[in-house]
């Protein structure tokens, strides 16, 4: 539990902009540097850079919705659930600092994604691994690996003994 509430404002803050900052540049580079849909191998075949426009959510779900659903259901929706997280990041005193980094990068990921949606349409996907056969991810972005941290965070350590 943090005690002091500036230095937890200051925890949440840093967290939601580094991962919001570290995953706007990254996709600004891709997009600069990257043709849609053309693998560049960085590790061997286990680890890939390969530029998608993702109209959807995780793994492209939803992209088949039309433009209203996707915009209820990939922005307003979104933009609530991360008001409601915010607010409860910032407020809720019994917040350990897991679980407060954890909420941190859900929001800065969340955000991220959906300035993407808002200022073109789509989310730009780029990282790639194939650790063989049964180990394959998505394409994915800087966000969505703050969101999954931050969710891997908050579950692990909700299932942790409380004094």
């Amino acid at each position: 539990m943090m005690k002091n509430k500036s230095q937890r404002y200051l925890l949440v803050t840093t967290i939601i902009v580094i991962s919001f900052v570290l995953d706007q540049f990254s996709k600004i580079w891709i997009r600069n540097n990257y043709k849609d849909y053309v693998e560049q191998k960085i590790i061997g075949d286990f680890f890939s850079l390969i530029k998608v426009e993702n109209t959807g959510a995780f793994l492209g779900m939803g992209s088949e919705l039309p433009e209203y659903a996707r915009i209820l259901l990939l922005i307003i929706l979104p933009i609530i659930v991360l008001i409601l997280i915010t607010i409860y990041t910032y407020v809720e005193k019994t917040l350990d600092h897991i679980s407060i980094i954890g909420f941190s990068l859900i929001i800065g990921g969340g955000i991220a994604n959906i300035f993407d949606r808002i200022l073109y349409g789509s989310v730009t996907d780029f990282l790639y691994i194939n650790l063989g056969g049964i180990f394959k991810t998505g394409i994915f972005n800087i966000a969505d690996l703050s969101v999954t941290t931050g969710m891997i965070l908050v579950i692990l350590w909700s299932f942790k003994k409380k004094p």
